[in-house]
This record gives C-alpha cells, structure tokens and sequence, in this order.
C-alpha cells in the first residue's frame, strides 16, 4: 500500500492534471458535454498507453544508450525540480513548450488534442516518463510491478475523471484556485526530484566509501 501511495502521489504531482484544465476548457470551449467526456477519456487512455510504455521499455531503452539508474535519476530528479519551480512560478505552460499562441491555433484549426497537446507534452511530460523508467530498474519484484501498473492506471483515471469535470472545476475554483493548487503542487515536485538526487547522491557516496 505504501508504494501504490508514493508512486501514485508522486505520478500524479509531477503530470498536475489540475495545472491541464484551464487548457482543455479553452480547447474544449464550445465542445458538447459528451464530446468533452470523449476528449477527456482518450486523453486519460493516451496517458495511460505512454505510460506503461515508458515503465516496461525503460530497461531497453537505458540498456541501448549505456545509461546507469543513478544517472537517469539524477537527470530525471533535475527535470522534476524544474517542472516543480515551473508551477511555482506560473510558467507551467511554458514549460511544457505550449504558448500562448500555439493554444489559440490549436483550438482555431481543431486539431486532435487528446494526444497533442494534452497527453504529450501536458500530462506524460519527460519528468514523468523519467520517474518510471527509474522505478523499472528500482522495482523488479512482480507484486511491486503490479502495484506501480496500479498507480499508473489510478493517475490516469483521475485524469479522466479532473478533465471529464473541467469546467465544473474552473467555474467552482477559478483561475485563481487552480494557480494557487499549482503553486502548492509545485513545492511538492520540487521536493520530489531533490529527494530523487540526494538518495542517489548519497547511493553514490556509500559506494565510493
């Protein structure tokens, strides 16, 4: 149970659906509310898919490139952090490489959103590809495999669902609310990935002693 609440806590921090609603409402403005629930449901299954992908081909794809656990979660706790002050400071989208412009000439030329923009690179972004290639190599026990699948499939249905009720979530929250969780959310990536780099600083150290 401990581990099903770290790798879903920290999934769903790091992927911050509720940093993606104000996005999908301006995506998804004049959609019906069946069209939105559909938008809502193959975005959570594009997560999902990314996901499971990068958590199963991690070990081939470190193996391919000769990359070792510690420096992949010394590079993935940087990526984390710096997602983290993102939410801090209000640049999340930015960060994520979806300005302003880009949102506008999405929703004027429609197109397909549920991969692009909001599964890549909005939600299954490189800090979260990253922390699951780094539990692959972590957690080879399949009890532990079944319970981080767990995690993963939890995050992306509550994706499903904070995206289904978008609107509802702005209309009750407000921009303002949505920001001051994101900056909250933040704080708590931010301390995720330094977490990430100290253990395996730390790893590092006991090794070379």
């Amino acid at each position: 149970m401990e581990l099903f609440l770290i790798s879903f806590g920290a999934l769903f921090s790091i992927m911050n659906p509720l940093g993606t609603v104000p996005i999908f409402v301006g995506l998804t403005d004049d959609y019906s509310k069946k069209a939105r629930a559909i938008t809502a449901f193959w975005t959570a299954i594009d997560v999902f898919v990314i996901l499971i992908l990068s958590f199963f081909a991690g070990k081939f794809i470190l193996s391919f490139f000769g990359i070792s656990l510690n420096a992949l979660k010394i590079a993935g706790g940087l990526i984390i952090a710096t997602s983290g002050f993102a939410l801090l400071t209000g640049k999340f989208r930015e960060h994520k490489g979806i300005k302003r412009d880009r949102v506008k000439e999405i929703i004027e030329n429609r197109d397909p959103i549920s991969l692009t923009p909001l599964a890549i690179p909005m939600l299954a972004g490189p800090g979260t590809i990253s922390l699951l290639i780094a539990y692959n190599q972590e957690y080879k026990l399949p009890q532990e495999i079944l319970i981080i699948v767990g995690a993963i499939f939890a995050a992306s249905l509550t994706i499903y669902l904070i995206l289904k009720s978008a609107h509802l979530i702005v209309k009750f929250l407000g921009d303002s609310g949505i920001n001051a969780l994101s900056r909250i959310i933040g704080f708590i990536v931010i301390a995720i990935g330094v977490e990430y780099i100290l253990s395996t600083v730390i790893s590092v150290m006991e090794n070379l002693v």
